[in-house]
Parts: C-alpha cells; sequence; structure tokens
C-alpha cells in the first residue's frame, strides 16, 4: 500500500510535538538562542574554581605567564641591577665619611693589651701551672664570658706552653705573656712579666 504525502496548505491545523515546539524557529527574536547549525564553535568553558583559588588569581598579578625574555636580555638586566647597587653603596659610604670628618677627632679605642689586637702580637694574663720543665712553663688562661645567644656567663679555659728564660716564674704566679715565633714543637709564647707573686 502506498502512503500518501500529507497535505501542508495553511488552512489545516498542525500540532507539534514537543520537541519540535522547544526548536526555535527562523523568525524567532535575535535575543533568543540560536539554531543548531548556526553554532560557531564554542570555547572551552573555564574550570570552576573554588573561593580561595578566585581570591588567589585575583590578588596575584603575575599569575598570567610573562613573556620569555631572551639571555641577553636578562644579562643587560642584571648588570643594570648591579650598577644601580654599587651607585648606592658610594652614597651611602661617602655618606659615612662625611659623617666621620665632621665628627671632629675621634677618641681613642685601642683596646687593653690583654685582648687580641691586629697589627702586633697578641698578649694574654693567666696563672702558672707547671714550672717543672727547664725554661719552659704552662700557663692557664681563663676566658669568662656571656653566651651570645642566651646571656648565661661561660667560664672556659686554655693552656699555652711558654718561654721562661731565666726559670724566673714559679706555679701560682700570674704572669702576661706575648705571642712569639714558633721556639719549639709546641712553645709560641714567652714570657713579658710577672705581675703578682704566689703566696
Amino acid at each position: 500500500m502506498l502512503e500518501q504525502p500529507e497535505d501542508t496548505t495553511d488552512d489545516a491545523p498542525t500540532t507539534l510535538s514537543p520537541d519540535e515546539a522547544t526548536e526555535p524557529t527562523d523568525d524567532a527574536p535575535e535575543g533568543g538562542a540560536e539554531a543548531p547549525g548556526d553554532k560557531a564553535p564554542a570555547a572551552p568553558p573555564e574550570p570552576q574554581l573554588s573561593p580561595k583559588e578566585r581570591r588567589h588569581r585575583s590578588r596575584s598579578p603575575h599569575t598570567e605567564s610573562r613573556p620569555q625574555r631572551s639571555a641577553t636580555e636578562r644579562a643587560a638586566e642584571r648588570v643594570e641591577a648591579r650598577k644601580k647597587k654599587a651607585a648606592e653603596r658610594r652614597r651611602w659610604r661617602a655618606s659615612l665619611r662625611d659623617k666621620r670628618r665632621a665628627g671632629g677627632p675621634r677618641e681613642d679605642t685601642t683596646p687593653a693589651p690583654d685582648t687580641a689586637t691586629t697589627g702586633g702580637p697578641r698578649m694574654r694574663q693567666g696563672v702558672v701551672v707547671s714550672d717543672r720543665a727547664d725554661k719552659t712553663i704552662t700557663v692557664r688562661i681563663e676566658v669568662q664570658r656571656a653566651h651570645r645567644t642566651y646571656g648565661k656567663v661561660v667560664r672556659t679555659s686554655s693552656t699555652l706552653h711558654v718561654h721562661d728564660e731565666a726559670n724566673d716564674a714559679k706555679a701560682g704566679d700570674t704572669v702576661r705573656v706575648v705571642e712569639s715565633r714558633p721556639l719549639s714543637a709546641t712553645k709560641r709564647w714567652r714570657l713579658l712579666e710577672i705581675l703578682e707573686r704566689a703566696r
């Protein structure tokens, strides 16, 4: 049996299926949805970000990738930064020199002879522990200073072998010694003076 085509005249009422009713027609307003064939390829949707990530992106200016610079450009920037820092250092040192000159002659701040100084032999003060060896005494140097972090007073001691040419110092004497050339395998100091005799 042959199927007859439907009569598509204007005066015949037609009923639309629910799928056909949702499809837009050509005479739809411009603000409506476009027909499926007219769609341009859409950009992929952005991933859903958590509020924390959105806040981070909005606050951080360098989240977007910056254009890559060549090695020569980076080297030139480093050279410029170095020059700028060097100029700042020169200005700072010049201002320090000016302040020193403006202050007049400075007072003498050389430390006592017992402390280590540059430009001369070191001197130490200690107590003779042993005088048994010939022309040699053993001197104990006691140092007490505050711990740099905790502030507790820490006492330390070290011993020196000191050359005593005349065998003058005895055990218990307080002596001052001075640094010298190596006199033996262990002696690098010589007796300078006896400050106090043992009782």
